[in-house]
């Protein structure tokens, strides 16, 4: 086993998940289909829609709409929070090449929508651009920044293997997104014109998902091969710093990173990976969680059981969360303490 994680196992784990260590929550394992609460009086986790595709990222729109991005589709969907009517919204985006890939995460500036799109480029089979679109149109998708050429042109200082890597999450930041790259293992900063610079560049830790409140950005880390519990993490980038501080530890490849809520930070794990499965394989299927930070630097599971979960998000005080077979599930956080 390499300390570096190969190609296959950070470029699947854009639409399929990677494989994850024992989390504390063993008995998770052994759960049906449904997911729980931890917590008496908690809201117990409900299934809002299905059929949404091989799902990766989501946002919350200007709508109050749930937007949801597959990637083997090259769509858009959209699921109303309430009623979980799902339509689709956006369509003809470059679709993954091969098992992984294509649109992995949405965000929106004003009523705008742009979709973060990965290995679709040359180097890796494709024909269209890695980077950030902006979608002018259900069927219209104008490339605004070329990240994977720019990744190309500008490789990072340790060892990879696909040279215009692996675009995890992004971000809206003033001027335009903040951009995680799991292979290069670096935040990226890429402006509306198209500009693009390296924010910070990290060490073999495999940055996921992405929060900010003021001008701290919160990165979550899903952590190297073995992806030990203690390796999913959540650090903080100050403005104009170099360098990231931990904040909390303990959710096993951690994937997406969100404030609730309040000053509350959640932290999302695929799941537990049973050895000898292949790398790049999924976690173990009702093996996820839903954590919540503390602040001596733990991290408490409040839901256990999630199907291999790839996106958080919060309207008001429910919670959402995207699952890689395609379901929205919500959950109310007002019982959880």
């Amino acid at each position: 086993m390499t300390s570096r994680i190969p190609v296959k196992l950070v470029a699947m784990a854009v639409t399929i998940g990677i494989g994850v260590a024992m989390s504390g929550s063993a008995h998770a394992a052994t759960r049906g289909a449904e997911p729980d609460t931890l917590q008496r009086g908690a809201s117990h986790p409900r299934l809002l829609a299905s059929g949404l595709g091989a799902s990766t990222g989501s946002t919350v729109g200007p709508d109050g709409g749930v937007y949801v991005v597959d990637g083997a589709a090259g769509v858009v969907r959209r699921v109303d929070p309430d009623t979980g009517r799902t339509s689709t919204v956006v369509t003809d985006l470059p679709q993954q090449v091969g098992p992984y890939g294509g649109p992995v995460d949405i965000a929106f500036v004003g009523r705008t929508a742009y979709v973060l799109v990965t290995l679709v480029s040359p180097d890796v089979g494709g024909v269209s651009i890695d980077g950030i679109y902006r979608i002018d149109a259900p069927g219209r998708a104008t490339p605004i920044a070329d990240v994977g050429a720019w990744s190309i042109a500008h490789p990072p200082a340790t060892d990879f293997f696909v040279q215009s890597g692996v675009l995890y999450a992004m971000q809206p930041f003033p001027g335009g997104f903040l951009v995680t790259d799991g292979h290069h293992n670096r935040l990226l900063r890429v402006a509306l014109d198209g500009a693009i610079s390296q924010v910070v560049a990290l060490g073999n830790v495999v940055p996921t998902g992405l929060a900010v409140r003021g001008s701290a950005v919160y990165i979550g880390e899903a952590g190297p091969v073995p992806h030990r519990p203690q390796d999913g993490a959540i650090v903080a980038l100050q403005h104009r710093s170099s360098t990231t501080t931990k904040v909390a530890s303990g959710a096993p490849l951690l994937v997406d990173v969100e404030f609730g809520p309040g000053p509350a930070l959640y932290a999302l794990s695929q799941g537990r990976f049973t050895p000898g499965h292949d790398e790049g394989s999924p976690a173990d299927p009702h093996t996820g969680g839903l954590f919540r930070a503390h602040p001596d630097g733990t991290m408490r599971e409040l839901v256990i059981g999630l199907d291999r979960p790839t996106s958080l998000e919060f309207v008001g005080n429910q919670a959402y969360v995207v699952t890689l077979t395609g379901q929205l599930w919500t959950m109310d956080i007002r019982g959880w303490r």
